[in-house]
């Protein structure tokens, strides 16, 4: 492992702290017993505290010293005076460990009292000073000039997703996202639980995945040599609950779906899924109106929340607008009652490139996606979808070919999605077999016949109403968040490239290549300035590294930058 000079120098530093006897990672529980807001909130002059955090920030004056010190809920500067923490004849603890051998991002604990400098800042006089980890690699911090320009922010999207450790220290706003994110789980828990709802779990290893359409991640299982899937969405397993008795379940689960990844899409994600018996889809609506209003002003403070450039309203109610209307408003085509090989006419119209394996739903759906769904800025409920659509949804009470499901809508995504479940095992088993039908023909996203949910079903499940809402596509909307992976706190990300670690000299060739490529070998070599058996060496290494090639173009050698 190659350091850095700031890396080989902490370390340095590390071995002259336990040299001097000092502890860098001390076993004992470190009596915290203030924190940065409470000691600025309810400042008391005089007042004792022991506080613990990072080092951010130092200035040092001889014998004085001021400094920053950033816990879990903000900064407060700090004081050290060497007589102070060094009251006897012995100065190291101030000369040598703090002023020398610790730096910014160590984590230190501090007792000493609470005073007001001359300027009115709430300031801590440091007594007593003990290192409770010394921090190895340094915090890429910005830095402000005279003028007020930042330089050196840590604003990278790529690292600060894959080093959100590193993010969430020099970056504090940041988890006020997560902070706000866990207010909304909570308030959504209130809801429930206030309704006598039972939040429970299901399980996340599945032998069928079903739920809805998408693509699963697929694993095995050793001792029982079958086949896994990790849940696309757990409806299936809450509906057999209510089937064994229960009138309200809900969960906050993880979903994993194998597909791609965007600005509002993650391979794993967080849905909250509520079922509720002897209910129907009209009253889920009034229900998720309600909830979603609640949760806004418990989130926010109010109900209108900035999302972007548009002002977002969740104050109850929202407009119910039918799938095939919007879809008629927006394209000037009504699709009621069309065949697969009509609705295909049309996409061509359209000129929507269609894949051959799609069927009547999709189609719909992708219609839909691509003319109708942009245009629902605030909260608003698509109902009524065809039966196609909608494999575990009741039929329509009134509306032949269509069921009795809805989308709401806001900021032109999908939020949740809900409906009049479908209880019935027959028409239920028929459904299954025309998406069996869809995955043979190729449709890879089509859902498995769930044999024992069909046997659930012939049990008797009363008429019953579900939702799921998407979790981290609300939080989105209640922090203006326009991608998902600020609301996460690990997102998936692609495998880090190792950095390449290249000799100095085929540093300098390689250098000279990316300058301008692809370069007669002959230029190249003399442009190193290297000695034959360096270049050769140097050469050599840079195309086993799939760094360089080199080819003949007529009587010339060329040498060819690849990428690495």
């Amino acid at each position: 492992m190659q350091l850095s000079e700031q890396e080989v120098i902490r370390r340095e530093k590390l071995g002259q702290l336990r040299a001097l006897g000092i502890t860098p990672y001390p076993a004992p529980m470190f009596p915290v017993d203030t924190r940065t807001h409470d000691a600025k909130a309810h400042f008391e002059e005089g007042r004792k505290v022991i506080m613990a955090g990072r080092l951010m920030s130092r200035r040092i004056q001889g014998k004085a010293s001021f400094a920053e010190l950033q816990d879990s809920e903000g900064r407060i500067q700090l004081y050290f005076n060497r007589d102070e923490i060094c009251p006897g004849e012995d100065k190291t603890l101030y000369n040598e460990v703090y002023k020398k051998l610790l730096d910014i991002g160590d984590i230190i604990g501090v007792e000493g009292t609470l005073f007001k400098t001359q300027v009115g800042e709430k300031t801590v006089l440091v007594t007593g000073l003990t290192v409770l980890s010394k921090a190895l690699r340094p915090l890429p911090l910005p830095k402000t000039d005279a003028e007020g320009r930042v330089y050196d922010e840590f604003n990278d999207p790529e690292l600060r997703y894959r080093q959100r450790y590193v993010d969430l220290v020099v970056n504090p706003q940041v988890r006020d996202a997560f902070v706000k994110r866990t207010k909304i789980t909570n308030s959504i828990r209130t809801f429930f639980n206030a309704k006598g709802y039972l939040e429970v779990e299901t399980p996340i290893l599945q032998p069928i995945p079903g739920g809805a359409t998408a693509r699963p991640f697929v694993t095995h299982h050793n001792a029982l040599n079958i086949p896994l899937y990790l849940r696309i969405a757990n409806e299936l397993y809450l509906k057999r609950l209510i089937v064994g008795g229960f009138e309200g379940v809900y969960e906050f689960s993880k979903d994993f779906r194998n597909e791609g990844m965007d600005r509002t899409h993650n391979p794993e994600f967080t849905v909250m899924e509520l079922y509720v018996a002897y209910k129907d889809y009209l009253w889920m609506m009034e229900l998720t109106e309600n909830l979603l209003e609640q949760v806004a002003r418990e989130a926010t403070g109010g109900t209108e929340v900035l999302v972007g450039e548009q002002r977002i309203d969740f104050k109850a109610p929202y407009p119910r607008v039918p799938i095939l209307e919007a879809i008629q408003t927006h394209t000037g085509f009504d699709l009621s009652g069309m065949d697969e090989a009509a609705l295909r006419e049309v996409a061509k119209k359209l000129k929507l490139e269609l894949d051959p394996t799609m069927g009547v739903g999709k189609i719909i759906d992708y219609i839909f996606g691509d003319f109708c769904e942009h245009h629902y800025i605030q909260p608003t409920f698509i109902i009524d979808y065809p039966k196609e659509m909608s494999p575990l949804t009741k039929e329509h009470r009134s509306k032949p070919g269509l069921t009795e499901r809805f989308e709401l809508l806001v900021n032109g995504k999908e939020i949740a999605n809900a409906y009049s479940e479908l209880n019935d095992p027959i028409d239920q088993r028929e459904r299954f077999e025309e998406q069996l039908r869809l995955s043979e023909k190729g449709d890879d996203e089509a859902m498995f016949i769930d044999q024992d949910f069909l046997r659930a079903l012939e049990y008797g499940m009363p008429p019953t109403s579900g939702i799921g809402i998407g979790i981290d596509r609300l939080v989105m909307l209640l922090t203006n968040n326009s991608s998902i992976q600020e609301v996460l706190f690990f997102p998936q990300m692609r495998p880090e490239k190792k950095p390449l670690d290249l000799t100095e000299h085929e540093k300098t060739v390689f250098a000279l290549l990316k300058a301008e490529a692809p370069t007669p070998l002959a230029t190249l070599k003399a442009q190193s300035g290297l000695s034959n058996k360096a270049w050769d060496k140097a050469i050599k290494g840079l195309t086993k590294l799939g760094l360089a090639s080199v080819a003949r173009e007529g009587e010339i050698l060329m040498c060819y930058l690849k990428d690495s």
